[in-house]
Formats: C-alpha cells, structure tokens, sequence
C-alpha cells in the first residue's frame, strides 16, 4: 500500500460485505415466500422483504464504490487523502443512517414510519427503490456530498489521470440525479417518469462510468499493460454508455402514458445499450490477453474477466430481449423484467465491487495478493455465485416466458394468481440456485480467513512506473 489513507478503504469495504450478506439473506427469505406464502408472516411480510433487499443492494453497492474511491484515488493522484477524518465521518453516518432505515422497515409498519419521521412535510416516500424516510434522503446527500468533496479535492491537488477523472465524473452524476428522488408530482405519469431518472441513469448510466474506471483500474495493475491503451479504451466505452443509456431511459416510458414517439426512441437507442458491454469484454480480455506480467493476484484476475462477460450477459444480452417496444408489450412487469435485473446487478456492480475488493483487500492487510489456499476458496466462490446467477436467471426467464403465454398472449389468458401457480415449479427451482449463491458467498468469507504462506511480487520498475 502507497499511502496509508488508502487504508480507510478497509472500513467501506468490510460494511460492504456485511450488508451483501443481509441482501442475499432476504433474498432467500423472499424466494421462501413465493412458494411458501405465510413463510415469517407477519413478523416480516413479503413487501417489508423487498424493500429491505433491494435497498440493503443500493446501500452495500455504494458503499463498494465509495470504498473502492478511498483506495485507487490516493494512489492515481500521487498523494494521501484530502481528510481522512471526514472520510471515516461520512462512513460512520452513513452506516448508521442505513442500519436505522433498515431497522425501521423491520420493526415499524411503513405508514407509522411515514408519520414518524414528518414525510408530510415533505412526501418521498412510498416509490420502490426510494422507500428511504425525507430526513433519511437528506442525510444521504450529505455523506455523499462530502464524500465527493473529500475526494475530488485529493484529485484536483494531485496527478489528473483518466481513470479518477471518470470515477469523479460517475460519482457527481450518481449525487446529481439521486436529487430527483426529492421531486414528488401529484400526476403519476410525470411521477414515473422522474422515478426513472434516479433509478435509470443511475444503474444504466452514471454506474457504468464508475464501473468503467474500476474495472480499467484493476486491469492496470494486474496486467501492466500501458495506461494509454487502457485509457483508449475507457474514452470509447463511457462515449458509448452516454450515448446510448440517456435516451435508453425512453425503453421506460413506452407504457406509463408518455407520447408514443418514446416508443421509436426508447426501442432504438436501447437496442445501442449493449454495445458498450460487448466493447467492454473486448477490452477485458484484449487487455488480459496482453499483460506484461504474471500478477500473483489469480483471483481478482478472474472477477474482472467475470465482471465484463457475466455485465454483457445480464445488461446487455438479457436488457436486448424485452427492450423493444412491440416485445416489452407483452413482457413488461414479468419475472423476465426479474431475471434480467438480477443478472445485470450481479454481472456490472456487484462483480466489480468483488473486483476491487479481491484486489485491495491483500494489499491493505501487508500482502502483493491472497494465499494460494484462500485465493484457490475465493475462485471457488466467484463459480459457485456466479454459476448460480446464471440459474436463477434461466429459470426466471422460463417463468417469465410461460407467465406471457398464459397471462397476455394466449388466446384464453388466465388470471394472474392462477398462472403464479402454474409456473411454481420455477420458483421452487429459484429458491435452490439462491441457496446455492448463498454457500458460495459464505466460502467468499470464509476465503478471508484461510491461513497459507503470504505472497510477495517484485516487479519491474518499468511495470511499477506504469502502474
């Protein structure tokens, strides 16, 4: 380790991985109560199990990339962190904003929650994804405002390079366009259209930039191949996401009473969406196919490889089968919406959170990289998740597909619970994949603590230098 703020990192990271935990028990939990209706009922019903799932994921995830940030900025820009007692400050805030918004999802009904905290005086609340209380959103623009101060001042201070400027760029747009959550119209459809503009140009937008730098980031040092082909590299793939994902947004608003020309619209520029992820394998293994040295580090190696094929498949390949029009007609709000958005998050955001944490993680505990035994249990982690996304998502995608006949297509189309019935069997196959994933992220933690003989890598001073 270069610089001993890059430490701070350890605290984001370590929240991080706690909250994974919880998201992927509540998944379980959630994939429980498909098939087994009154499964912890009521002590925790289905909706208060969504919400605390799909926020402990947004929650977990930025704690990723705000860890992630703490670590390769000090080292991009040549100097230590700007605060690093603001640094700890927003971690601690952060952490104990999320953990009471989570504890008030399970211990108090959602309207008391509301009323508890004033949401009158100011309604946010109630919208997925954005279920946080007003005081709760607010204190999140705090942390997150001083965060990217902290480290866009250590950036403007030290070395420019093309990698921080990219993370800083996705970071300010991330704080930017989370503001639309505080916008609350009375009109559902305009409702809906700003709901997007958070939950959209985030995951595809502005995510994608932070995505982007780590994954460029990590390649570097493990392959010390030259920063300017990176750099390329990263200058195609963020034109490419900017291009085709801020009008893709328009794939959201073919059915909520828009006009119809965001259907021409949506259904072109999303058709683009996948490109930069293809663009993004090429550069992966392009990059790896070239590397100048044998990094002892295997492990994160493979969650890079891992994170732009599985980001191609999940984003890109699994978004192009239900983003145009006269196809998302039918498919819109299926569990085949569901199985391309589980593949995409694990695929573009939680395999790159992985990434960085394979990577640093070692550096930060005195080592060049993990012991052959943990790294050998780590890889053994990344297939059992891996392989069991991939399940989850075939068979989501089988529900999804025989949910569309019997429901919206055939020539008799049944009731909705009626055809919840009759493709249980996909749930119950689900529900085993996610066990599955649930094994593999223990042997993930377990991995960290697996004793063996500490690696040690002298480089080049040519690699070092370009590094």
């Amino acid at each position: 380790m270069k610089y001993e703020t890059q430490g701070i990192a350890k605290l984001y990271f370590i929240a991080a991985i706690g909250l994974f935990v919880g998201q992927i028990l509540f998944g379980v939990i959630l994939g429980m109560q498909y098939v087994i209706g009154d499964f912890l009922f009521p002590e925790i019903p289905f909706n208060v199990a969504r919400m605390v799932h799909s926020n402990l994921l947004i929650v977990w995830l930025l704690f990723g990339f705000m860890g992630a940030a703490h670590f390769l900025v000090p080292e991009e820009s040549e100097r230590e962190l700007f605060s690093p007692l603001l640094a700890k400050a927003t971690f601690w805030i952060f952490l104990a904003a999320g953990a009471a918004t989570i504890l008030g999802y399970l211990l108090v009904p959602y309207a008391t929650l509301a009323d508890m905290t004033m949401n009158h005086l100011w309604p946010t609340m109630g919208r997925e994804f954005l279920e946080q209380p007003t005081i709760t959103k607010i204190g999140i623009v705090v942390v997150v405002l001083a965060f990217i101060f902290n480290i866009g001042m250590t950036i403007l201070s030290g070395r420019k390079t093309v990698i921080s400027l990219v993370l800083i760029t996705g970071l300010i747009g991330l704080a930017v366009f989370f503001l639309f959550a505080f916008y609350n119209p009375h009109n559902l459809v305009l409702d809906k259209m700003f709901w997007w503009y958070v939950v959209h140009l985030w995951v595809e937008g502005v995510w994608m930039l932070i995505m982007a730098s780590l994954l460029a980031y990590v390649l570097i040092k493990v392959t010390g191949v030259d920063r300017e082909i990176i750099e390329k590299w990263l200058y195609i793939i963020i034109a490419l996401v900017l291009f085709s994902g801020i009008l893709g947004t328009g794939h959201h608003f073919f059915w909520i009473g828009t006009p119809d020309y965001w259907q021409w619209i949506g259904s072109i520029f999303s058709a683009m969406e996948p490109i930069p992820f293809f663009v993004m394998v090429l550069f992966a293994f392009n990059v790896v196919n070239k590397r100048r040295r044998e990094h002892p580090n295997k492990a994160a190696t493979l969650w890079a490889l891992g994170t732009a094929v599985m980001g191609f498949l999940g984003a890109g390949v699994w978004g192009f089968m239900h983003t145009l029009a006269p196809i998302n007609f039918y498919t819109h709000g299926t569990q085949i919406t569901a199985a391309h958005g589980h593949m995409a998050f694990y695929g573009a955001y939680v395999m790159v959170v992985l990434t960085i944490i394979s990577y640093s993680m070692p550096i930060m505990r005195g080592q060049a990289a993990a012991n052959a035994k943990a790294q050998v249990m780590e890889m053994w982690s990344f297939w059992l998740m891996t392989v069991s996304m991939v399940f989850i998502t075939l068979f989501l995608t089988a529900a999804g597909i025989l949910q569309v006949y019997l429901q919206r297509f055939s020539d008799t189309p049944l009731g909705y619970m009626v055809v919840q019935d009759k493709i249980e069997i996909f749930y119950w196959m689900r529900l085993i994949a996610g066990l599955i994933f649930l094994i593999g992220l223990i042997v993930y933690l377990v991995s960290f603590f697996v004793k063996g003989e500490e690696v040690k890598v002298v480089q080049s001073e040519a690699a070092e230098a370009n590094a």
